[in-house]
């Protein structure tokens, strides 16, 4: 995740040393000596001048393709998230229906509206809800709930707007999977220092299945998601702060460049950054809506503190794993772990807030699960903690801590056996999606045609693209290359957002898991093909005929995977098909 090459000192030389006095008695007859690259480069590499040749070659006078040049780092990533809005908003609401596991969360938000915690609902809700007039038989009895609370409030959100509808439910959702693909056309330009590549990420993203049938679904993972690319974005706008004002306070020779030095690079404080807190609040919101994203934080940390030492290297620090512990690694943890376990806490307000009634016959009523858990007599099941003294401010906290142990010992336990179960190994060749609905209309009905000689079908298919996921396999054998032996930090930073969201799940082989939980990595999947991408098209100082080649079989490949979004879209949207063509894009039998 370190790549930052070390300081250029020449031969015998330490770095931060002045030249010798020869060398500079020579300049004043011209001597030059060994170039050498201006320290406040290496540290925050300037983004390149945007071209102006397409725009004008489209007509436009040089000052105006000037202009337009440089509004595309903005204009670029907002006509890409267009995109991928117009996409995920068209039809929100098909299927009308309750699908997959929106049987839990959609009802789950709606209860945090109506009383601040999850309540229960009988059997028969989702047709009642869903029913002609509609009946929302929500009772105000807790319920047992395996997943924190941020993504039910994030999906209340759109409930609260347009009712508990389909369309309501999922409003939040695509409204995020839109704001993502923003988000990583910005974060891809950052990273890359190329407006192109970050737009290509974004696009990526947008023409994804798992990602675009996860933003049209109210499901939890695609919430861990956005708060986790967010987070990366944040901790990536900090490491350019902080090599920034590492950079500004290094000496500047007579010429004008700054060379590094050993003192500043090991003592320099950074000062406070806002951003590394931003990351905080994102990573607690993304373990608020599931615990997955407690490993994102344990990753990201680490990565921070090394992006940190890889910054004081370049500056010149001749121990800079020791200046970064001294330095930043204390402030790192301060300004992310206790503000996400703050930020966490607060999510629980509405649980907290519930203080309920109690009465011998009965019990606690009309407060969330586990509530009053504490306070309850350990003969009832409870705590059996006095409720009156000094540290009964403490019961809510307990009773939290025993909801949450319970809750550990369920997630663990899980192995009841599951049709569309899948291991993580197979992931990124997406060999086994998960059917999130399915009809067989007959002929004549929804859709399906009247001649149709059996009938048809319609399916909602949580499938990440084919060719994109397997050319993602080919990409992270690049990026590993890269990192291990080309030191490259950009693609040690994608691994870690990749392994961050993948690997954990290896820990639990055993547990009824499944593919959509890859929704998590799927932005740093796009970032790790876009990266590809830019190695196929070629360096700028490649010759003509090389950057050409690359630059057709890059587009060819880009070219293939948004026709493969388009050749699936029918089953991404849930439309219906003739039975044959249905047939004809389950291109595995795992697929069914």
């Amino acid at each position: 995740m370190t790549s930052d090459t070390a300081t250029h000192a020449q031969p015998g030389r330490a770095a931060g040393q002045h030249p010798p006095a020869w060398q500079r008695r020579l300049r004043r007859f011209g001597y030059a000596g060994r170039p050498r690259s201006d320290v406040r480069e290496r540290l925050v590499p300037p983004y390149p001048e945007p071209g102006t040749r397409l725009w004008e070659a489209l007509g436009a006078a040089p000052p105006a393709a000037s202009r337009i040049a440089r509004w595309t780092g903005w204009g670029g990533p907002l006509l890409v998230a267009l995109f991928a809005g117009l996409l995920r908003f068209w039809r929100l609401d098909s299927p009308g229906k309750v699908i997959f596991d929106e049987t839990y969360y959609a009802k789950d938000a709606w209860a945090l509206l109506q009383l601040g915690y999850e309540g229960t609902w009988p059997k028969n809700a989702n047709a009642k809800i869903i029913g002609d007039p509609q009946q929302i038989p929500l009772s105000d009895a807790a319920g047992y709930v395996v997943h924190p609370p941020v993504g039910k409030w994030v999906i209340a959100v759109g409930e609260q707007l347009f009712g508990l509808t389909p369309f309501g439910w999922r409003f939040m959702v695509a409204l995020l999977g839109t704001a993502s693909v923003l988000m990583l056309c910005r974060i891809g330009r950052r990273l890359f220092r190329s407006t192109f590549l970050g737009c290509l990420a974004g696009l990526l993203l947008a023409v994804d299945g798992l990602h675009y049938v996860m933003s049209r679904t109210a499901l939890l993972d695609l919430v861990v998601m956005f708060f986790v690319l967010a987070a990366f974005g944040c901790l990536l706008i900090d490491r350019d702060q902080a090599r920034a004002r590492l950079a500004a306070a290094l000496p500047v020779d007579p010429d004008g460049t700054a060379r590094p030095d050993a003192e500043i690079a090991a003592r320099l404080k950074l000062g406070l950054r806002p951003w590394r807190i931003a990351a905080g609040v994102c990573l607690g919101l993304a373990a608020g809506t599931k615990w997955n994203g407690l490993y994102v934080l344990a990753a990201f940390g680490v990565m921070t503190v090394l992006w940190d030492m890889g910054a004081r290297r370049t500056a010149g620090a001749r121990r800079p794993f020791r200046a970064m512990l001294r330095r930043d690694t204390l402030w790192a943890f301060l300004t992310t772990v206790p503000v996400a376990l703050v930020t966490y806490l607060a999510s629980w307000w509405g649980w907290f807030s519930t203080s309920g009634r109690h009465s011998a016959r009965s019990g606690w009523t009309q407060s969330g699960y586990f509530r009053h858990w504490a306070e309850t007599p350990k003969a009832q099941g409870g705590g059996g903690y006095s409720d009156h003294g000094l540290w009964a401010w403490l019961n809510p906290l307990r009773s939290l801590w025993h909801y949450e142990t319970e809750v550990y010992k369920f997630h663990v336990g899980l192995d009841d056996p599951h049709i569309y179960q899948s291991n993580p190994w197979s992931w990124l060749i997406q060999s086994r999606p998960v059917s999130y609905f399915y009809e067989s209309p007959s002929p004549g009905e929804a859709g399906c045609p009247k001649d149709a000689t059996e009938k048809c079908a319609r399916e909602v298919l949580a499938l990440g693209t084919p060719l994109l996921w397997w050319a993602a396999c080919f990409a992270v054998a690049y990026l590993l290359f890269r990192w291990a032996l080309r030191r490259d930090w950009r693609a040690g930073a994608v691994l870690c957002g990749l392994a961050a969201g993948y690997l954990p799940w290896f820990l639990y082989q055993e547990r009824t898991i499944f593919s959509f939980y890859a929704v998590v990595f799927v932005p740093f999947v796009c970032l790790a093909v876009a990266m590809m991408v830019g190695a196929i098209v070629g360096p700028p100082g490649a010759s003509e005929n090389r950057r050409v080649i690359g630059t057709v079989g890059a587009g060819v490949l880009v070219l293939l995977i948004i026709w493969n979004f388009i050749y699936f879209f029918p089953l991404y949207t849930g439309q219906t098909l003739p039975m044959d063509q249905w047939r004809a894009r389950i291109w595995l039998d795992t697929w069914i």
